[in-house]
């Protein structure tokens, strides 16, 4: 049953893997912060490196899909995590994302927090 999740694991990771990518969507707990991520395009290194840039500015973090429950083979275990050791607008991304959908071309995200009870929403699409 692995197999099913572990295949949907690896094209999800090949296919982020390939190009650059921007934020085309970032709702706050209700609040849209889009606009913090305007110019920077994401490369999400096979090495397990995320690198934004905006041309002038470039800042490196983590990036892995991991799968939270590997007893089956829904997508819905699978968790994006972003990590940045930042104290500005990127440490806002920093998370154990679920996913909504995803395609070669779009990933839609979210995170319901345990804390406030906030709901986060996070796109990427590609370049």
């Amino acid at each position: 049953m692995d197999d099913c999740s572990s295949s949907t694991q690896s094209t999800i990771q090949d296919n982020v893997a390939m190009g650059t990518w921007r934020i085309t969507e970032f709702i706050d707990s209700g609040i849209d912060e889009t606009n913090h991520f305007t110019g920077y395009n994401f490369s999400f290194n096979s090495s397990g490196v995320l690198h934004a840039n905006n041309g002038s500015i470039s800042y490196d973090g983590t990036w892995s899909i991991t799968d939270s429950n590997s007893n089956d083979d829904s997508q819905d275990d699978l968790d994006f995590n972003i990590y940045f050791n930042l104290s500005n607008d990127f440490e806002d991304l920093n998370d154990d994302w679920d996913f909504i959908s995803h395609s070669p071309t779009k990933i839609e995200l979210i995170d319901i927090s345990g804390g406030n009870g906030g709901t986060d929403y996070l796109s990427f699409e590609k370049n």
